[in-house]
């Protein structure tokens, strides 16, 4: 994953500077107005600006609505991001990246063409030592055989199966599922190691795949697809066959 993710920062870093132009006027206009109101610590302004749920640092649980997230602003609007908007030009530091939006520096924040804030990369101190305090709890909850891990990726709800994804260091991945009946304190009804991370495209799409024997199971993440499309998906293969495949709900950090 590490590699993959170097990989996609670099390649918005040389897109960025090679098309980088002055943001259009009109676009222009909201981000002024998201700077002024960041300016002016108007928490229930910059609320207005947000597209909910937002989504944090998994397993920070994500900004459910307006009241939550004025709850949690200082937490994610730190002063090192504050004075990062603050201080930002909305010609030049904002920049407009075709189908995936508006992004801020080097994707510190990320507007849809509408003026809505879809995602913040960006984490404070703060939520990092919330993440930590928050993995360990987790850790605590599982069941022994999965505690041990390096960092959790994603966890898949589907209509018959929990899948839980961590990386257990050096890019292993390991895949874990149970019955969605059952809790992840239960002994996993399978758990397979050694699997990877596959990017499928330049658009953020990628699935992971794991192998066992003659089956292979695929969970992929859908960033960018149709109106319709699921977040997730398990897609089970026996010999290169597909068996069955299920739209999934996706926690995701």
């Amino acid at each position: 994953m590490k590699k993959r993710c170097i990989y996609i920062v670099f390649l918005i870093f040389c897109t960025h500077t090679i098309f980088s132009q002055d943001l259009k006027p009109e676009y222009q206009k909201f981000v002024k107005s998201f700077i002024a109101n960041v300016k002016s610590n108007n928490k229930a302004g910059v609320a207005g600006f947000i597209s909910f749920p937002l989504g944090r640092d998994y397993p920070i649980p994500a900004v459910k609505n307006k009241a939550d997230f004025i709850k949690r602003y200082d937490q994610i609007f730190d002063k090192t991001l504050k004075n990062k908007i603050i201080k930002s030009n909305p010609a030049k530091d904002w920049s407009e990246m075709g189908w995936r939006g508006i992004m801020l520096l080097q994707g510190d924040i990320w507007m849809d063409t509408d003026g809505k804030v879809i995602t913040i990369n960006y984490q404070s101190q703060y939520e990092k030592k919330q993440k930590t305090k928050l993995i360990s709890s987790e850790k605590g909850k599982l069941n022994p055989a999965i505690a041990t891990f390096k960092t959790p990726v994603c966890i898949l709800e589907t209509s018959k199966f929990r899948i839980r994804i961590d990386n257990l260091g050096n890019d292993n991945f390991r895949y874990a599922s149970w019955s969605i009946k059952k809790s992840m304190s239960n002994t996993p009804d399978l758990v397979i190691t050694n699997g990877k991370d596959i990017s499928d495209g330049s658009g953020g799409n990628h699935h992971y795949e794991f192998k066992k024997g003659n089956f292979t199971y695929e969970c992929a993440i859908i960033v960018i697809g149709t109106s319709d499309s699921p977040p997730a998906s398990l897609t089970i293969y026996q010999n290169g066959k597909e068996i069955l495949t299920q739209n999934a709900k996706l926690i995701l950090k």
